[in-house]
């Protein structure tokens, strides 16, 4: 029998709702999946067959020591590489752009360097983040908060992202897998406007939803930058642009999806 792991982070042992849906369905094409904190010294990873980031949202920290372990596993989905260039928001966003996907404008700042803010209200967050950690959101005015907000960012050795802020109740996630659209969801996640917070992710709305065929396409030539193989990604855009782009650890939503954790089991079958 093959076994499969489903990595997750020590706070949330047993992973994020996907979990148990798609276990089951692993487990009825003969597939036995567990969750496994990718951190946890004890754990045996040459038991799998094949390593799923899925809930692994406490790397953003240590990065490079995350992707250590995922090189360190005996198969890991999506790639290493994949993986490498999608934790650096700068990386993946001013490939995107480059590419002629539209995004964001977004201002990065290098330790050292100062926040200019831009006309408007607008977002700091680490370019390595995950979860809405060391994120928040400033009014034009509030430019003394935002620059403490940069400089703790600085501190801990990340650059720092500003990005105008954009109406956040009109968020779509677009989730594709195996390289086809599989559902999409509506996502309210709003930012704070303090900062410091003690969670590891942000409180956030869902439902399902339908995207149009111009999403899908913008979302088809964002996930078109990371190259072919992917199995799983979640694209979020917003007014037609993307705000993130979703293929290391992203959640999907599985249960807005009607037959989707089925699909994502016969996917990683056909990998094994």
């Amino acid at each position: 029998m093959s076994r499969v792991a489903l990595a997750t982070c020590a706070e949330i042992p047993d992973g994020d709702e996907d979990f148990p849906g798609l276990i089951d369905e692993l487990g009825a094409l003969g597939i036995e999946a567990e969750a496994a904190v990718w951190d946890d010294r004890s754990a045996d990873w040459s038991r799998y067959d094949l390593v799923l980031p899925r809930s692994t949202w406490d790397y953003a920290e240590r990065r490079d020591e995350f992707l250590g372990w995922a090189g360190s596993v005996p198969r890991v989905l999506n790639h290493l590489t994949v993986l490498e260039w999608n934790t650096d928001k700068r990386r993946y966003l001013t490939d995107l752009a480059a590419a002629g996907v539209p995004v964001v404008p977004t201002v990065f700042i290098d330790p050292g360097g100062e926040l200019e803010p831009p006309d408007g209200p607008f977002v700091v967050k680490p370019a390595v983040s995950a979860g809405g950690r060391r994120s928040a959101r400033f009014e034009h005015g509030e430019i003394d908060a935002a620059r403490e907000l940069v400089d703790r960012i600085h501190a801990e050795g990340r650059p720092a992202m500003v990005q105008p802020h954009l109406d956040d109740a009109a968020e779509i996630g677009l989730v594709w897998i195996d390289g086809r659209h599989s559902h999409a969801v509506h996502r309210h996640v709003p930012l704070p406007r303090a900062s410091e917070r003690e969670v590891l992710y942000l409180d956030e709305q869902i439902s399902a939803t339908e995207a149009t065929r111009q999403d899908r396409e913008v979302a088809d030539a964002a996930l078109a930058c990371a190259g072919s193989g992917l199995l799983y990604g979640r694209v979020d855009l917003m007014a037609g642009v993307v705000l993130e782009l979703e293929i290391a650890e992203p959640s999907l939503y599985l249960s807005y999806g009607e037959g989707a954790a089925g699909r994502f089991a016969a996917a990683i079958a056909r990998r094994l």
